[in-house]
């Protein structure tokens, strides 16, 4: 083992991108990169015996603290189901990355 490496935080991962959730939000993208993508679940239903999302709202933010508030918002979107929501997330995070 690396003594001299520092240790990162190890979350996991959706098409090689971290996921990180809190309560009813999840993140997904690295903070050290220009992008990440915000996902709340708004509503949930009952599936057998598991709550399941149901509505999803998403939105593409800009990880500079130079913009604040909305400025940091640049596109949104709502899907029903956290499938649907974390596929165009990945759509969107990747065509943002890509950007120049």
């Amino acid at each position: 083992m690396n003594e001299n490496k520092e240790a990162e935080p190890q979350f996991p991962t959706y098409r090689g991108k971290p996921l990180v959730r809190c309560g009813n939000v999840l993140y997904y993208g690295s903070m050290l990169d220009r992008y990440v993508v915000r996902l709340e679940i708004k509503s949930k239903k009952k599936v057998g015996e598991l709550d399941v999302a149901d509505r999803v709202s998403i939105q593409l933010m800009r990880t500079d603290r130079a913009s604040q508030g909305h400025k940091q918002i640049v596109k949104t979107s709502e899907k029903n189901g956290l499938y649907l929501a974390m596929d165009l997330a990945d759509v969107w995070l990747r065509r943002a990355l890509t950007e120049t």
